[in-house]
């Protein structure tokens, strides 16, 4: 019956456009259960067939890979290729399609080899895209960059927004964020909105805010970084006995609270209790929770996970890992380190087995010897004595430490540009 039902309805018979008989007969052969597609692919190859849209959205289900690459090679030889027809027939992801649309599109313009008309990139790139093939990232990428029209390069960035996951972050996030600033008003805002498509987004969105944007574009950038309001923003610190607050804390507190445009509060493991949840949260949202530690000792190991606990009895808690973790203070560290003539970092004594690891891997990423260093009045009066150069006191902001070696050490991390203005560029950004 199947093969009957498919022999009824031939390519011949297809009601020409504008019968009131096209549409029902269409939908008959879009219903049929078993269909050769080979009268169909000769019908349209030979020219016996003009494919119209309604005609390829009845048969697009049934073009897998080779159907679709065969279509695509018969729509590349045509003198003037319908820039709507491969997205038509290309639904879905094959690496063999995907391999194809390579080759079409590589080498770029003005580079010896393939010549790939506009009409045919604008057509192919998006779909080159739509493979989400981790190759074609620098295909797509090359093509934004080309000296190329302005409708090839949004189509390359079409490709791009339609594999969006599939690219490798870091340069994704680079070229978006080159991409803002384009001359093209029109890319330069789609580019703002892919990035606020990504994961984090107001970490890829907030520096954009600093350079010199086209007006429709700033609008546009203003709106989606409305779209993400900051969280409450916890930093949990050791602070002082007595759970005192040094002041380097405070101004970061205050500085970050007028970026944000949200509470920040400290949460001191000096104090006797936690910072009232009704100042610090907001009906609806989460709380971002950042451990202001340098070191991944007893607080960062014990403490710590105590207090994510308390939070989250309270609201959706997002917990970051301890900063001395994070690359980028890693760096500034090594940076400041290099100042000195025997780079010495001074920290406090550390139980456990993964604070000395911690100790050896910091040590090899900045260049300098990890001193464990007592806070007692004895040992800072000997210190005092024996250091023979500057050291680095491993401190975020004033203690024992820094008090009693200020002429040796210098001030504590936070009161240095470098650190302040990082911490103020890091946490503005999260979430």
């Amino acid at each position: 019956m199947t093969v009957l039902a498919s022999a009824a309805l031939p390519p011949i018979d297809l009601p020409s456009i504008g019968s009131p008989a096209r549409w029902p007969w269409l939908q008959q052969l879009r219903g049929q259960r078993a269909l050769p597609l080979e009268p169909w692919l000769e019908a349209i190859e030979s020219g016996a067939l003009d494919p119209q849209a309604d005609l390829l959205a009845a048969l697009a289900e049934r073009f897998d890979g080779p159907a679709q690459r065969r279509l695509l090679r018969w729509w590349r030889q045509q003198p003037s290729p319908d820039p709507a027809f491969p997205a038509q027939v290309v639904r879905d992801r094959d690496p063999a399609t995907a391999a194809w649309l390579l080759d079409q599109l590589v080498p770029l313009p003005g580079a010896p080899g393939l010549a790939c008309p506009e009409a045919v990139a604008v057509a192919l790139l998006p779909l080159l895209g739509h493979q989400r093939q981790r190759l074609a990232w620098s295909v797509l990428q090359a093509w934004l960059r080309a000296p190329v029209s302005g409708r090839q390069r949004r189509a390359a960035l079409e490709g791009v927004a339609l594999g969006l996951p599939a690219w490798p972050r870091a340069a994704l996030v680079g070229c978006l964020s080159g991409l803002a600033t384009d001359l093209d008003a029109e890319l330069a805002s789609t580019a703002v909105d892919l990035l606020a498509r990504l994961p984090d987004a107001r970490r890829w969105l907030l520096p954009l805010a600093g350079r010199a944007l086209d007006p429709q574009v700033a609008q546009r950038l203003q709106r989606r970084l409305r779209a993400t309001p900051a969280q409450p923003l916890l930093l949990v610190v050791h602070g002082r006995s007595g759970g005192e607050l040094p002041d380097a804390l405070q101004v970061l507190a205050a500085e970050l609270e007028q970026r944000r445009g949200a509470p920040v509060r400290f949460q001191l493991l000096t104090a006797a209790a936690p910072p009232p949840a009704d100042q610090l949260l907001r009906p609806g949202q989460g709380l971002t929770l950042v451990p202001l530690l340098l070191l991944p000792g007893g607080h960062v190991r014990h403490d710590l996970p105590a207090i994510v606990r308390h939070w989250q009895r309270h609201t959706r808690v997002r917990r970051f890992s301890f900063l001395g973790a994070w690359p980028v203070w890693q760096r500034a560290l090594a940076a400041e380190l290099a100042l000195l003539p025997r780079p010495l970092l001074l920290h406090h004594p550390l139980e456990g087995a993964v604070a000395p690891r911690y100790c050896r891997a910091l040590e090899r990423r900045t260049g300098a010897r990890c001193l464990a260093t007592p806070y007692s009045a004895e040992h800072l009066a000997e210190l005092q004595l024996t250091l023979t150069a500057p050291a680095l006191p491993l401190a975020l902001a004033a203690n024992r430490l820094t008090d009693s070696l200020a002429d040796r050490v210098g001030p504590p991390l936070l009161e240095r540009p470098r650190f302040h203005q990082l911490l103020l560029t890091e946490l503005e950004a999260l979430p």
